[in-house]
């Protein structure tokens, strides 16, 4: 048995993967009205697949559970998948699964071993320097009364279940064989290389990942002003031949989709990860300028969007905005560029702005509550603009290129010729 603790993008993905591979999987969740809907048959967020797998396992192999106590007491392994979210610093706010983990040691019976598995997404050093030392703090001896791993997640938002299911590797960060075996074993089905690393080596390897892909999209934006600054620079093209590299390996849906200028990158790891690592590196008296300067470009070329549309259309003219979610096939508008644009246009009394998106318009209204409009359709609101700004690369606008292209377009997704 397994229990998984949060079931949010990862930590649902996580449940119903296991599920689908013959394990009996608890999940649990503090919010019950998403436990509600999960037990409807409902996901609470757009990811492809996992509806399906969802009804398929439910009440079979996956079991929603509201008393932890059962969860805990018939499992051999926790996984904890709660949020991490960014602290006013930059750092990585615990608290959430420090709760889970004290919640979780209430129930644990010495000598009954179990193996707890942070796949939350933490700073290197996090699980040796606080996380072993909490549990300590709570009676347990780390590596013989539990045990203790991390296991990263690499999931990319819309190919979650293709990532859990046919991974291209399982990290798990380990202080003891134990514990590491036991989560190995797990994962010998899955057909993928399996790496048990030091506990920092395995969270070292997520920040690693995600602050590259924050880096190549801050370099790729930060190319493109260079471009403009220069003229008469084809940017789309260059970025083009740029990808014929065969040193890319030839894959457009791969590294070559980071390397090309947008206006920024959002979601909820490239963002939060990249300012936790910036924080701890300062806290150990290195200061990272590359990772911070891709975080000043991060806020630059949204800077540059938004004086770029206000030099050249009039305040009380009408402005089409393409795309809220932070990146296609997504309703995910965490810390997406549009909020930022959207927000810095209306301060600058640009006041008749009208937003659509395929997916993430009650999203984004819910989110931030920004004083636009809404249009239903892409076709509804390109009957009232004169200017559409392209923030979201959508195949429905790549579609629609004839009709948006009557508008006057600034494309900062560069999806036209």
């Amino acid at each position: 048995m397994i229990t998984v603790i949060g079931l949010g993008f990862v930590g649902l993905t996580t449940a119903l993967g296991f599920s689908d591979k013959g394990y009996s999987v608890y999940g649990y969740d503090i919010d019950q009205k998403k436990k509600e809907k999960l037990r409807n048959g409902t996901i609470p967020f757009y990811e492809p697949y996992l509806d399906e797998k969802l009804n398929q396992h439910l009440n079979k192999g996956f079991t929603i559970v509201d008393d932890l106590q059962e969860a805990v007491n018939n499992s051999k392994v926790i996984f904890l998948c709660v949020g991490t979210p960014s602290k006013p610093d930059g750092g990585a706010y615990l608290g959430y699964i420090l709760d889970a983990i004290k919640s979780i040691a209430a129930y644990i019976k010495k000598p009954n071993f179990k193996v707890l598995v942070l796949k939350s997404t933490i700073p290197p050093s996090t699980t040796s320097e606080s996380i072993k030392p909490y549990i300590e703090s709570l009676g347990f001896n780390v590596g013989v009364d539990i045990g203790l791993t991390n296991n990263p997640e690499f999931l990319r938002e819309g190919y979650a279940w293709e990532d859990f299911i046919n991974p291209d590797r399982i990290v798990i960060g380990q202080e003891e064989d134990k514990s590491g075996q036991i989560v190995e074993k797990m994962y010998q089905s899955f057909n993928a290389p399996i790496y048990r690393v030091s506990l920092n080596t395995a969270e070292f390897i997520k920040y690693l990942s995600n602050t590259l892909l924050a880096t190549l999209i801050s370099f790729a934006n930060e190319q493109s002003l260079i471009a403009k600054s220069i003229g008469d620079i084809e940017i789309k093209k260059s970025f083009q031949v740029l990808h014929l590299d065969k040193r890319w390996f030839g894959d457009p849906a791969k590294m070559t989709s980071y390397v090309y200028p947008g206006c920024g990158f959002g979601g909820y790891c490239l963002p939060k990860d990249t300012m936790a690592l910036v924080n701890q590196s300062l806290k150990n008296s290195y200061s990272p300028e590359i990772l911070k300067g891709t975080l000043r470009v991060n806020e630059t070329i949204k800077e540059f969007v938004v004086n770029d549309v206000a030099v050249k259309v009039e305040e009380d003219e009408y402005i089409g905005i393409l795309g809220l979610a932070f990146k296609a096939n997504s309703n995910d508008v965490r810390d997406t560029p549009a909020k930022s644009i959207i927000e810095s246009l209306v301060q600058k009394g640009f006041k008749n702005i009208i937003a659509y998106d395929p997916m993430a318009i009650e999203e984004f209204k819910e989110a931030y509550g920004l004083p636009i409009e809404y249009s239903p359709s892409l076709k509804s609101l390109l009957e009232k603009v004169n200017h559409v700004v392209i923030l979201t690369e959508w195949d429905e606008f790549l579609l629609n290129k004839e009709s948006i292209k009557q508008k006057n377009i600034f494309d900062y997704r560069y999806i036209y010729d």
